[in-house]
């Protein structure tokens, strides 16, 4: 089984930042593309930024500019670094991770999420 877990969220004020980590657990293999979704209250789950395993990334045109995707595959950890954070950036971010594991299975993976609060 793999495993998924998200930290790093909390309260901010608008303009603040907060440093996002997934770490992923389990009988891993590899892991192919990792992402960051974000859900606010009455609204679907939406793409923040996606980050391949040769390293390209691909951003939300409401954080292009603001949010910084990275990961550490000796770890199997991805990171959102959010800068310059507004109210609207507000919910619960998720982690999800393409993987294929020790038995050759590929799977997609989700992790529980952390709260982001960003106040006015």
């Amino acid at each position: 089984q793999v495993q998924l877990v998200e930290s790093g969220g909390g309260l901010v004020q608008a303009g603040g930042s907060l440093r996002l980590s997934c770490a992923a657990s389990g009988s891993i293999f590899i892991i192919n593309t990792m992402g960051w979704y974000r859900q606010a209250p009455g609204n679907q789950r939406e793409l923040v930024a996606s980050i391949t395993i040769d390293f390209r990334t691909d951003y939300a045109n409401s954080v292009k500019g603001r949010f910084t995707i990275s990961r550490d595959s000796a770890k199997n950890t991805m990171y959102l670094q959010m800068d310059s954070l507004k109210p609207e950036d507000t919910g619960v971010y998720y982690c999800k991770a393409d993987v294929v594991t020790r038995a050759m299975a590929t799977g997609i993976y989700w992790g529980r999420g952390t709260q982001v609060t960003v106040s006015s």
